[in-house]
């Protein structure tokens, strides 16, 4: 089933917010149709969900979508009246699927099938279901296929509120639903069925096999509206992104694990990729699949800094598309990039997404540069970074902080680590951009750094601990979670240096052995809330359950501090569950504390693939090698993890400079280059 191109106006952006359905039908805010045991093909704005069955049934959120819109709700395949048993689904690339049945016919005289069954189904919509005959004689079998949809919008889907199937009319070689108001889908076979039943929705087949025969069925499923463009083409007429916007990367060494994790990574990021409807040529990255599939997010930027070691053309693409929504004009707004809120929590008030883009904006550029950014971009997207750092010195109250907007909003321990971060690779780039502003920024930093130690540390007899966030007033949320991680996260400087943080060293000595104790080590990686904080949930998504993106910027952080125990823990539990997702890692998944034998819990609504956890994965092998570019300065620094914690890695096919860089690390955690682009030098 191919999928050819809705217009632009409907790209999909999944629910605004969650909503599923109660047990009396109705759609309940919170709620999501739950999909960790489904099968999803992406190649965005594409995508396909079922179950590991391979059938189509139109239940919960199974289809086949293009751009938030589902035109295929059913397809059920029957060979002589029965379906085959299904024997295996499995995933054979991010974008693709193949389901494994079979069924004994009338010439099977024993237990053993004699007729195998195999779709593959993309997520572009084509499907090829492939009969093949073992028994001993010929087979005559009547084929048919049962086909319908209700075109509805993925959010309505997931309220439970789809809408009823729509009636089909038989055209060309299979079936076709319209709207009244001109949208429809249209399905296609080949070979032509011998009859298209569209009362029925049925399309059949009499398919005759000689011993050792197989015989295929082709289905190619289109939709759009009235303003649909070319088949085909895709969004605008765009296409799939394409061309160099990720390098073909590699991993491989004593631990065969690392090779598959950026095997899928690589594959997941690229199923993410979608065009900027304002601009086609720029793309960015979903935040993750089914539910966020909208407008560039934080999250995108957050991936696009991760996946820095495989080129910088995609964080120069995602910068570009959120400078367009920065906002301008006179006030205390100007240069904020708008985001909507997210959950915090339970001790906690939504958060705003738009302020950790802004105060992300000015680091990822900074740090781009250092990978080799082309002056071009460079001098490109200065301008909205400076007025991303106008914004941060605007937006900080009289205390130094940066407040959440509104009244009275509080003072997150997260965001200012974020705000200090862009302040001082902010005012590294202002500097080596001949630019003004660098040295107020540093000031600022310096008496942050000060007021954060007595403002958001509580002093207790066991060391001591940050507190989440503070009120102008003095209340304080003394809640310990994986947020802390984002304190030893400080970005790359000039000669493989890291910038300073918030923490002093014996407040990050305390840090790291709080993260390493089992109430937020589960084991499979860092709980967003401790075991025994108050309103600790292993499935909450900022109440205890590990979230890969804050689990990789802990082990980075540790391994950067020259915590390599704690570090090495972190990231042998975030493979061993990469291991255990078939490296597809999901978003988020349950804190359940790791016991012998046990396998990570999945959560039911995680998006998966998702972007910051499939860029986790190129992150973590990059902390690995301890690869530190600095492009400008004409050095690359190597600072392996020395414990070489899983052992020798070769990591191959990597850019910098835009050129291709191999880095080796050996089972003594001493690293060579092997190859690198001309003109940079083995920095220290």
């Amino acid at each position: 089933m191919a999928l050819s191109p809705a217009p632009a106006s409907s790209a999909a952006s999944g629910p605004a917010s969650g909503v599923g359905i109660s047990s009396a039908g109705t759609a309940r805010p919170g709620d999501l149709p739950a999909v960790h045991d489904a099968i999803i093909c992406v190649a965005l704005p594409a995508l396909a969900v079922c179950a590991e069955h391979g059938q189509l049934t139109g239940h919960g959120l199974e289809g086949v979508y293009l751009a938030g819109r589902r035109l295929l709700s059913r397809c059920v395949l029957r060979i002589a009246g029965r379906e085959p048993v299904p024997l295996r689904g499995r995933r054979a690339a991010a974008d693709r699927a193949v389901f494994t049945g079979v069924l004994r016919t009338a010439a099977d005289a024993g237990p053993d099938p004699g007729l195998t069954v195999e779709r593959t189904r993309g997520a572009d919509g084509t499907e090829r279901i492939v009969l093949r005959s073992s028994a001993a004689r010929p087979l005559r079998l009547p084929v048919e296929i049962a086909l319908a949809t209700d075109l509805a919008d993925l959010g309505a889907v997931a309220a439970g509120l789809p809408g009823p199937e729509l009636a089909p009319s038989v055209h060309g070689t299979g079936l076709r639903w319209t709207t009244a108001d001109g949208r429809y889908a249209a399905v296609t076979a080949d070979p032509p069925p011998m009859d298209a039943l569209a009362a029925a929705g049925l399309l059949r087949w009499e398919i005759e096999l000689e011993p050792g025969d197989a015989r295929g069925i082709e289905l190619r499923v289109r939709g759009g509206d009235r303003t649909s463009r070319v088949p085909g083409a895709g969004p605008s007429g765009a296409g799939r992104p394409g061309g160099q916007v990720l390098a073909e990367a590699r991993a491989e060494g004593d631990d065969p694990r690392l090779g598959d994790l950026l095997r899928v990574a690589l594959d997941d990021l690229r199923a993410l990729l979608q065009r900027d409807a304002a601009q086609s040529s720029d793309v960015h990255l979903a935040a993750g699949v089914p539910w966020r599939c909208g407008p560039v997010t934080a999250e995108a930027l957050w991936a696009a800094r991760m996946a820095l070691p495989l080129g910088t053309r995609l964080a120069a693409t995602t910068l570009r598309v959120l400078a367009r929504t920065q906002l301008d004009g006179p006030g205390p707004e100007s240069g904020r990039i708008p985001g909507p809120l997210r959950d915090a929590g339970p001790h906690l008030p939504p958060r705003c997404t738009g302020v950790e883009a802004t105060l992300a904006f000015p680091a990822v550029l900074a740090e781009a540069r250092r990978w080799g950014l082309p002056e071009q971009d460079l001098e490109e997207l200065l301008p909205a970074a400076e007025r991303c750092l106008r914004w941060l010195r605007a937006a900080a109250d009289p205390s130094g902080f940066v407040p959440d907007p509104g009244p009275a909003g509080p003072w997150r321990a997260e965001t200012q680590a974020h705000a200090h971060r862009a302040a001082v690779l902010g005012a590294d780039l202002l500097d080596a951009c001949g630019r003004p502003g660098g040295e107020q920024l540093r000031d600022w930093a310096r008496v942050q750094r000060a007021r954060f130690r007595e403002e958001f540390w509580l002093d207790d007899p066991s060391g001591g601990r940050p507190v989440a966030a503070r009120a102008p007033g003095g209340r304080s949320w003394p809640v310990l979670g994986g947020w802390a991680a984002h304190l030893l996260d400080t970005g790359l400087l000039g000669g493989g240096r890291y910038a300073p943080g918030l923490l002093d060293k014996a407040a990050t000595e305390q840090l790291v052995r709080l993260l390493g104790t089992p109430l937020l080590d589960s084991g499979w990686g860092l709980r967003s809330l401790g075991g025994k904080e108050p309103g600790h949930n292993p499935f909450g998504h900022r109440s205890g359950a590990v979230r890969v993106h804050e689990t990789a910027v802990a082990v980075a952080g540790l391994a950067t501090a020259g915590y390599e125990k704690e570090a090495a823990s972190l990231l042998r539990g975030l493979v061993d569950a990469a291991e255990a997702f078939g490296y597809r890692l999901p978003e988020m998944y349950a804190g359940e504390q790791r016991t012998a034998g046990a396998v990570p819990v999945p959560h039911p609504a995680a998006c998966r693939p998702a972007a910051v956890a499939a860029a986790a994965g190129v992150h973590l092998l990059t902390v690995l090698a301890g690869i530190r570019p600095d492009v400008p300065g004409g050095t690359i620094a190597l600072q392996p993890v020395r414990s070489a914690p899983l052992g020798a890695v070769r990591l191959s096919g990597l850019r910098v400079a835009g050129g291709p860089f191999t880095v080796r690390v050996s089972r003594l955690g001493l690293g060579m280059v092997e190859e690198a682009p001309e003109g940079l030098q083995l920095g220290v």
